[in-house]
């Protein structure tokens, strides 16, 4: 792997990390912003816990070393759990969407943060032939 390459890696887990913990924490706590957004998207606030865990686990899926199979469902929960907040937000919007608030940014940046991360990830955190029984 070039020092490019683990470059963009590390710089855009660190920050997939740091978004996620920060995300997770305040679903946890609770937040009452939090609070009213999940209420406004019609979801009952228990979700919150169940989101931030998730989050805090996917967190240290993709940071551990090794695991690649583990690694593979903390990258899609982050893309399911992304992709799930930008729809509930473009389902719930009123009037015109503002791209750039926090609502649609922060989902929008995570996404594109898991996306590096992923492809840029170095082999031994990749899934090889022997691990994967859908690669020849």
């Amino acid at each position: 792997m070039s020092k490019t390459n683990k470059i963009i890696y590390w710089g855009s887990t660190v920050w997939l990390a740091l978004g996620l913990t920060s995300a997770g924490i305040v679903q946890l706590i609770k937040m009452e912003e939090e609070v009213e957004v999940i209420m406004q998207l019609a979801y009952p606030t228990y979700i919150l816990t169940l989101l931030g865990i998730w989050k805090l686990l996917a967190v240290i899926a993709i940071l551990l070393p090794k695991l690649p199979l583990l690694k593979e469902w903390a990258y899609a929960g982050i893309f399911f759990n992304m992709t799930g907040a930008l729809y509930s937000h473009l389902i719930h919007s009123e009037g015109a969407i503002d791209l750039f608030g926090a609502t649609l940014l922060a989902p929008i940046l995570l996404l594109v943060l898991t996306g590096v991360s992923w492809y840029y990830r170095p082999a031994d955190r990749k899934l090889t032939s022997k691990l994967n029984p859908f690669v020849k």
